[in-house]
């Protein structure tokens, strides 16, 4: 999708309230979520953010790459397809 971007570099301050905050001042943002570790819950540094249209998508990411947030210059730029992985306990026998 061409609306979708992904934010890397996040300070683990950054929740998914702030991510959407940051980005709706380019447009409006259908969906924001940072991921979280699985076991710990603590932010894992990347997030990504759904604008309503393409045009918006590439409003902010041209605002937002590069920009600093707590000290760090955040990434970001066009999401890629998520990829299908086979889990090892469907690839059969190794030996």
């Amino acid at each position: 999708m061409e609306n979708r971007l992904f934010v890397g570099n996040l300070p683990y301050s950054v929740g998914d309230s702030e991510l959407e905050a940051a980005f709706s001042a380019h447009g409006t943002v259908v969906n924001a979520v940072v991921l979280r570790d699985r076991e710990t819950g603590r932010s894992r540094g990347f997030g990504f953010v759904e604008m309503e249209t393409a045009e918006m998508a590439a409003a902010a990411r041209a605002a937002l790459d590069g920009s600093e947030v707590d000290g760090r210059r955040l990434r970001v730029s066009q999401a890629q397809p998520k990829r299908e992985y086979q889990r090892r306990s469907d690839m059969g026998e190794l030996w």
